[in-house]
């Protein structure tokens, strides 16, 4: 069983992070991926359901891990969405605001959806491997896909079971902040979040 970054930081204060080794290691892993797959419920969103009095889903999404998505989908990184739940028109409809188009939902197991991306070649580039893929995650049913990817996310508000085999657990939670923070991560490890400044100045 490889060993996660959070394991590695056990020993450490959250407030100094990463040792110079353990940051080196992260920074090689986050620039090898090249799909980005993530939950909706809790990942995407802060985990709440609400409904309207005729029975309708509402599912709020944060504007900053949008456009942290759009940067990275900019960047030629792909980004999915693997959701155990049907999905809604609010989701599809940020997803097509988004540009978003790999959509798997009410997956029971979400290896399966992986293997299948992987089987037709018209999602993904053919070079790319499961070493390429991060997921991010915040509950039990993520486990599974979470282990078989190149790199596991856990968003800070994700149950400790997924915490525990998660290869980095975000400062910030589902649906606040935590996917922009990983879009960073992953656009600085590639050496591509200066030029993407450097556009905004």
């Amino acid at each position: 069983m490889k060993q996660n970054h959070n394991q590695r930081q056990s020993n450490q204060s959250a407030e100094f992070g990463n040792t110079i080794k353990d940051t080196e290691s992260l920074q090689k892993s986050l620039s090898k991926i090249e799909l980005l797959l993530l939950d909706v419920d809790g990942v995407l969103t802060d985990g709440k359901i609400n409904y309207t009095d005729s029975g309708e889903e509402i599912k709020s999404f944060c504007s900053k891990d949008g456009f942290g998505l759009r940067l990275l989908m900019d960047s030629g990184i792909k980004v999915g969405i693997i959701t155990g739940r049907a999905a809604n028109g609010a989701l599809n409809a940020r997803c097509k605001n988004l540009g978003i188009d790999l959509i798997f939902d009410k997956i029971k197991d979400k290896k399966v959806a992986l293997k299948k991306i992987f089987d037709d070649h018209s999602f993904i580039n053919k070079r790319i491997n499961y070493s390429n893929v991060a997921f991010a995650g915040d509950d039990l049913a993520d486990i599974p896909v979470m282990r078989v990817c190149g790199f596991s996310f856990a968003v800070a508000n994700a149950s400790p079971e997924v915490i525990k085999i998660a290869d980095y657990t975000t400062k910030n939670r589902g649906g606040d902040g935590a996917v922009r923070e990983i879009c960073e991560m992953i656009l600085k490890a590639k050496g591509l979040w200066e030029a993407i400044l450097h556009n905004w100045h």
